[in-house]
């Protein structure tokens, strides 16, 4: 049953590769899911926002996001599941950046751009900035799936895992970010 399925998921990335891939969508795609590399866009974007009163608690909770992400996906699942990468298992597939990490299940770079893009879409004070942060999040997922580093799970469980982090940092936040030490606990 597994293999069938991974069949069909290796399927439709050889269709993205022979239908969809071009030379100005490579060059976008590929500069694109670099700047994902080791959460460095959100990481820093994040610091940002801590620069201004407005967006500060964005800004912490996007980190805080972003840790509880890395954990979760890098520290804990890729290791449990140990999932191939798919140029190393769909015959045929070629990828368009160097992966070092074996292990694909699910995608860091998602699970990263979800956990600061759905904290972001929560917490901004700007419809504009809102709408930005959740399509950064879904482009960085199908920048995944265009270079061919992982299978549409791995980007579908990176996404989950990326908002479910994101809402706990919220969740966890909003406990204690207005909280003044005048006031009694709850």
């Amino acid at each position: 049953m597994l293999e069938w399925f991974q069949a069909l998921e290796g399927g439709f990335l050889l269709w993205v590769q022979e239908a969809v891939r071009g030379p100005v969508l490579d060059a976008f795609f590929v500069f694109y899911t670099q700047l994902g590399n080791h959460g460095l866009l959100w990481i820093a974007l994040s610091l940002l926002l801590l620069c201004f009163p407005k967006t500060r608690r964005a800004g912490f909770c996007a980190l805080l996001a972003l840790l509880f992400g890395l954990l979760c996906t890098n520290v804990v699942l890729k290791h449990l599941f140990q999932r191939t990468r798919p140029w190393l298992v769909v015959e045929g597939l070629s990828h368009l950046v160097e992966e070092n990490d074996p292990n694909s299940f699910p995608s860091g770079h998602t699970t990263a751009a979800f956990a600061a893009g759905v904290v972001w879409f929560r917490a901004l004070p700007w419809r504009w900035g809102r709408i930005a942060a959740l399509t950064a999040a879904v482009l960085m997922g199908l920048s995944r799936l265009y270079a061919g580093v992982h299978f549409p799970t791995d980007v579908l469980m990176g996404a989950l895992v990326g908002t479910l982090c994101a809402l706990a940092s919220l969740a966890l936040v909003g406990r204690f970010w207005s909280r003044r030490p005048s006031q009694p606990p709850r």
